[in-house]
């Protein structure tokens, strides 16, 4: 009998992980620009995405973030830089449920083969009734200082 080498054990494994979570079904592209030529591979990008809030209707989102090129990048080996810019807006009108968690996650991409993602959470500011986004870069052992925030105040709409 012989046994399976170490590659064909791993591989359906690494396969799972090169899948990563499906951007598709949580945002919209809306355009990328080439920041660095790449002579093998795809060139260095920067995407722009658009999401919509899955519990707030009346909110979306756009997410600027780089993503690496080259022949690793094109691979989907390559880490992507943790910057990231985001801009949420008041789209129609708002109805806030009864209960919102603070910190809740609303958006989440994949940004390396295993273990770093970039994350937006959102958090209600009672006081000045608006809704605050902030997106942050995740890896295993620590997160990113680098992070962004966007406001949405709560106005009447139409």
């Amino acid at each position: 009998m012989t046994h399976p080498s170490p590659l064909a054990r791993t591989l359906p494994l690494m396969l799972a992980l090169l899948a990563g979570p499906a951007l598709a079904d949580k945002a919209d592209p809306v355009g990328e620009v080439s920041t660095a030529f790449k002579l093998v591979g795809p060139n260095h990008k920067i995407l722009v995405e658009a999401f919509d809030d899955p519990k707030i209707a009346g909110v979306a989102c756009y997410l600027a973030r780089p993503k690496t090129g080259g022949v690793k990048g094109g691979l989907g080996l390559a880490e992507d830089p943790s910057h990231a810019s985001l801009s949420c807006h008041q789209i129609g009108p708002i109805t806030l449920p009864a209960r919102l968690k603070a910190g809740e996650e609303v958006f989440d991409v994949s940004t390396s083969l295993v273990f770093k993602e970039q994350k937006v959470v959102r958090f209600y500011d009672e006081k000045r009734n608006a809704l605050v986004y902030l997106t942050y870069s995740t890896k295993l052992v620590d997160g990113s200082y680098k992070s962004a925030v966007s406001a949405v105040p709560i106005m009447p709409w139409g």
